[in-house]
């Protein structure tokens, strides 16, 4: 069976990163299991609907105007009426979007997270991404990547398990169209399917995604494992104030999710990632997340963060914790 055209593009890049790399591969001799499992019908029962949405999509005219480098993530293109409803019911049916925003054909896609701010908190910071290969860890739909393939970078790899997320990405890959000359790709795993020891990437992010792991310290190992020497790790997640010993363990839920296990404050996580081996570890910021950053729109209509804070005092979750505060942290693997 042929493989769709999203699936060869995928090959095709691990095939080119691997006359570099020979742990690249390896990993490439992966890449039909993973892909297999990732993409599992019986696994994920909306998936068919998903994939046959963006499938719907369509045929778009050469001619558009891709903007990589702006907060909307856009493509400007020309469509009449009918193809345009056409889009939108067709975007909206991968509901919800959480992250962007983006702005394709003229249809804004307003996201629960505003992931432009968070953007804007980054890459002032960032050792500089052109030419660089970048892996985005839990990088959902991709709204990062392809800022980062607006910075310069030149090869992008996110990878997320969630195949609505895989899917939300082939749809807007579907208006970007080879504008980002093939340097964007999506992978449906996780961190843990990572080769050990890849020491590949530059630069490696992972936003948004320390809180919900339960072993914190081997989150960082593997994230340390996956960069070459000298490589750079941009680090996001929660914390809460405090010194170098403080670690809150919110127990059932912190903000109503449950899967959070680990907020240490930004100067223990810190001393968390010297442990693990990096080095020149820097807090470049750190911020209270606010309503305007996340929550509800048309695009994203389940509850957000202003149902989850307590609405007697907004500086406490509704279970009684410090309200969401997140920090960037940007460190170096040794040489």
């Amino acid at each position: 069976m042929s493989l769709p055209e999203h699936q060869r593009a995928l090959y095709r890049a691990f095939l080119e990163q691997s006359f570099h790399h020979q742990a690249m591969a390896d990993w490439l001799a992966r890449l039909p299991e993973q892909l297999a499992r990732g993409l599992d019908r019986k696994r994920y029962g909306d998936l068919p609907a998903w994939e046959k949405a963006v499938g719907k999509l369509p045929p778009l005219p050469e001619q558009r105007t891709v903007r990589l480098d702006d907060d909307h993530v856009g493509v400007d293109v020309e469509l009449d009426d009918s193809r345009l409803r056409q889009c939108e019911s067709l975007l909206r049916a991968l509901m919800p979007w959480r992250k962007g925003p983006y702005r394709l054909a003229g249809i804004t896609i307003d996201t629960e997270w505003r992931s432009d701010w968070k953007w804007q908190r980054v890459a002032p910071h960032l050792s500089p991404l052109t030419g660089r290969r970048v892996l985005d860890v839990g990088g959902g739909n991709g709204y990062h990547a392809w800022r980062m393939a607006g910075q310069g970078a030149g090869f992008v790899l996110v990878i997320d398990p969630s195949p609505r997320f895989y899917w939300q990405f082939q749809a807007v890959r579907h208006f970007v169209g080879n504008a980002d000359e093939g340097r964007v790709h999506f992978l449906p795993v996780g961190i843990e399917d990572v080769p050990p020891n890849l020491g590949f990437f530059d630069t490696l992010f992972s936003m948004g995604v320390l809180y919900h792991r339960p072993s914190p310290l081997e989150h960082l190992a593997q994230l340390h494992a996956a960069l070459r020497p000298g490589g750079e790790v941009v680090l996001e997640t929660l914390v809460v104030e405090g010194d170098e010993t403080t670690v809150l363990l919110p127990g059932d839920r912190y903000a109503a999710m449950p899967n959070v296990y680990f907020l240490p404050s930004s100067r223990a996580l810190k001393t968390w990632l010297e442990k693990t081996g990096f080095k020149d570890v820097r807090i470049v910021d750190e911020a209270v997340t606010s309503v305007e950053e996340q929550r509800a729109t048309d695009w994203m209509t389940f509850q957000s963060l202003p149902d989850f804070l307590d609405p007697n005092d907004p500086s406490r979750t509704r279970e009684g914790h410090p309200a969401p505060r997140r920090a960037v942290l940007i460190a170096t693997k040794e040489h």
